[in-house]
């Protein structure tokens, strides 16, 4: 990358202290719980976001609220800062450290603490990986709904963190629809209960401020989230356009029309041939954009739905319309799908972007993404959750190349500002972190973020939580 990101300077008088601090902190800590040598932080010093490496000062990993708590409390009267990290999955940078930073990784706390079927929800830790939970619940007919793409790794506590969604987020919601509750650690080590099992809680909304709030108000040990029975039956279906301004008019006639599939996933032409040699997922190859489409519920609920989408694709011109006709074949067309990031990574380095926008902008915000790749001389492999207006852009340069990776750099920023103008948003389930943050100010006017920065540092008046994340340096109160 260009480098242009800065971080906040790091507190000599805390890098100076480091000795003390890692001694005093193995005071409370079990030993396996502390990482310090330089060799042993290593995988720590960033995240999905690669191009930016800090080394952090130190790496706890605590193995209950209490001992979370214990760090907090230390590292507040100390002024340390503190980094939360769960799987370290976050695509804008939202885990990487700073140099005077202890990262709090919650990886260890990896325990279902209840599963309670009565009332429909699920108690776990924050270490806790997004598919854990479904694969718990699946015996009994329950799954929980929010499926990252990464979410046999991602945790729980870092989809809190940013707000996650997921293919199926069209029809069940992004985390925020699906929590119910978290038992949080505050900058100063003081333990809170907000929400719980109940459909609501008295009070303000503590739990929407929560979440989303990318590790800045408190850390997340526990969480209590909603369970879904499973449907009758889902049937995922491919819908192939010679372009992807049709396919982009097709999903915003869809949703026009009142139908409310469970996903609706497009991916264009590069996405489509990257995907199919990884994954063989059986996606024709000479179309221009394709639409994986998913609906559910009784045989007869699906055939009326497929029936009033299809009838819509063909006022788009679809040229395929491909039916799954068995569960190896569903699972296959999902796969492909869900391994996009990861098959992209083998034939190039790229920068994800994560821009939201109204669907009526698809067909244009789509047309003007590839102008903007194309003047900048560049490739992308577009894949996204098309339902939710949520773009996944994969701007595909050379990580060793300067000039490339600048330009990679610009053009991500052109395409979010974009996405902006055009009615939407810079993220849509990945967070701000560092990658967005120099762009907040294209969306927010300085009395907005003066408010939303007013309400951070309600909880952390030192900025001690993930400092360097969300909010530009310039101007901020630290």
């Amino acid at each position: 990358m260009s480098g242009a990101i800065e971080f906040l300077e790091p507190r000599a008088d805390v890098i100076e202290r480091r000795k003390t601090i890692i001694e005093d902190l193995a005071d409370f800590l079990p030993p396996d719980a502390l990482i310090h040598e330089p060799r042993r932080l290593v995988p720590f010093e960033t995240d999905g976001f690669i191009s930016y490496r800090r080394l952090p000062l130190a790496v706890v990993l605590p193995r209950n609220t209490a001992e979370v708590a214990a760090v907090m409390k230390y590292c507040h009267r100390y002024g340390v800062p503190v980094v939360p990290r769960g799987a370290g999955t976050s695509l804008s940078g939202g885990a990487i450290p700073q140099e005077d930073a202890v990262v709090l990784c919650l990886s260890a706390m990896s325990r279902i603490l209840d599963l309670d079927y009565a009332n429909r929800t699920a108690t776990v830790e924050a270490g806790v990986t997004n598919l854990a939970i479904s694969d718990a619940a699946g015996p009994e007919g329950y799954f929980y709904a929010p499926d990252p793409s990464s979410q046999l790794a991602c945790t729980i506590g870092g989809n809190i963190g940013m707000n996650s969604g997921g293919a199926h987020c069209l029809k069940y919601g992004v985390t925020t629809n699906n929590l119910l509750g978290v038992r949080m650690v505050l900058v100063d080590g003081t333990v809170i209960d907000v929400g719980g099992k109940a459909l609501d809680a008295p009070g303000l909304d503590l739990l929407g401020l929560i979440c989303g709030s990318e590790g800045q108000l408190g850390i997340v040990t526990e969480a209590t989230v909603r369970l879904i029975a499973k449907p009758e039956g889902a049937r995922p279906v491919l819908f192939g356009f010679d372009t992807s301004e049709e396919a982009g008019a097709c999903v915003a006639d869809i949703i026009g029309s009142g139908i409310v599939p469970v996903a609706i996933e497009f991916m264009d032409k590069p996405a489509i041939d990257i995907c199919e040699a990884f994954a063989q997922a059986g996606y024709p190859l000479d179309v221009a954009a394709l639409l994986i489409v998913e609906v559910e519920g009784s045989e007869d609920d699906m055939d009326a739905m497929l029936k009033s989408i299809v009838e819509i694709a063909r006022r788009h011109g679809v040229k395929v319309v491909r039916e799954c006709q068995s569960a190896m074949e569903a699972a296959a067309i999902w796969k492909g799908r869900k391994s996009a990031f990861g098959a992209t990574g083998r034939v190039a380095d790229y920068i994800c972007m994560d821009g939201t926008v109204p669907l009526s902008q698809l067909p244009y915000v789509l047309k003007r993404t590839a102008e903007i790749i194309d003047s900048y001389g560049l490739r992308v492999a577009n894949v996204f959750h098309a339902g939710d207006g949520n773009m996944h852009p994969l701007i595909l340069y050379n990580a060793n190349d300067p000039q490339d990776a600048a330009k990679a750099e610009a053009a991500g920023m052109d395409i979010l500002r974009l996405c902006v103008d055009a009615g939407g948003c810079l993220t849509g389930e990945h967070g701000v972190g560092i990658e967005k943050r120099d762009l907040m100010r294209h969306q927010y006017t300085e009395v907005d973020l003066r408010q939303q920065m007013a309400v951070r540092a309600a909880f952390d008046a030192q900025w001690l939580l993930n400092p360097s994340k969300v909010f530009p340096l310039e101007g901020r109160d630290a």
